[in-house]
């Protein structure tokens, strides 16, 4: 008899039956359940649910990931709602938990990426569909190590935010040999110009999401910051940990190949 899962909370989920009524609260995990081919099973998401595209016309929107519509959710009658600590509150979900089981995920690496992967699919009925998929994204990941790379990543601006070593931004630079200058740092610390200076990191690497940083704020990043090569990046494909990671590979892939060049900082940290 196969174990029941246990999500970051403790709580345990038989998974048999499978769900068949599901709300996603995780845009990535959204992305996931389509990619799992569970559109008919999902009745709601969030406003922030942006892949599939279509998804935004033909599911109930439930609110945002910080909050949401209880009652609008109550009225969907889920067998099974998807959370994360990270991207909902832990007030939402305590409301959603009288409604319907809440399986609440923690992903801070691939590893954790690839075990959350499968325990969707074995919620949803769906465990070979998740377990190729999980697969193909950890083969996708086997790649020759790079040299590494000062970096520093922002995530937000007024003031500026960047990663720790605690998250899973932190492990995608890691896999593309790009050495977190703020990774003595957890979670979402606020920097300063000055501080960014002081790290001498060869890149500032600038997030599309969920600051949409744009060519005016990379010039006027780079202007601050002479001595770095600042670069708008695709955040879905550094901070999604659902199916969008099957792309995630060939990207950092690219973005170092595009880094390499003379004169460029590597050394320890």
């Amino acid at each position: 008899m196969t174990a029941p899962l246990t999500d970051v909370r403790g709580r345990t989920f038989a998974g048999d039956p499978p769900s068949r009524r599901i709300i996603s609260l995780v845009p990535s995990q959204t992305e996931l359940l389509a990619d799992l081919g569970l559109g008919d099973a999902v009745v709601g998401i969030t406003r922030f649910c942006v892949h599939p595209t279509d998804w935004k016309r033909q599911k109930a929107i439930v609110g945002g990931t910080k909050q949401v519509n209880v009652e609008k959710i109550r009225a969907l009658a889920p067998d099974l709602i998807l959370a994360n600590r990270e991207e909902n509150t832990a007030e939402m979900v305590a409301a959603l938990d009288t409604i319907a089981p809440v399986f609440v995920t923690d992903v801070r690496d691939l590893a954790g990426a690839l075990a959350m992967i499968r325990a969707v699919g074995r919620l949803t009925g769906r465990a070979e569909q998740a377990e190729a998929l999980a697969l193909r994204i950890e083969a996708g990941f086997i790649f020759p190590p790079f040299p590494p790379l000062r970096a520093a990543y922002l995530i937000w601006r007024d003031p500026y935010m960047t990663v720790g070593h605690d998250t899973f931004i932190h492990d995608m630079m890691h896999r593309a040999g790009l050495v977190n200058v703020f990774g003595d740092r957890a979670r979402y610390p606020t920097v300063t110009v000055d501080e960014l200076l002081d790290r001498r990191p060869s890149v500032v690497l600038l997030s599309s999401e969920p600051y949409p940083f744009g060519q005016r704020h990379r010039d006027e990043l780079q202007a601050l910051l002479p001595g770095a090569v600042v670069r708008l990046i695709d955040g879905e494909l550094c901070s999604w940990y659902g199916s969008r990671l099957l792309l995630t590979p060939a990207y950092l892939c690219d973005l170092r190949c595009n880094l390499a060049r003379p004169g460029l900082f590597s050394g320890p940290y």
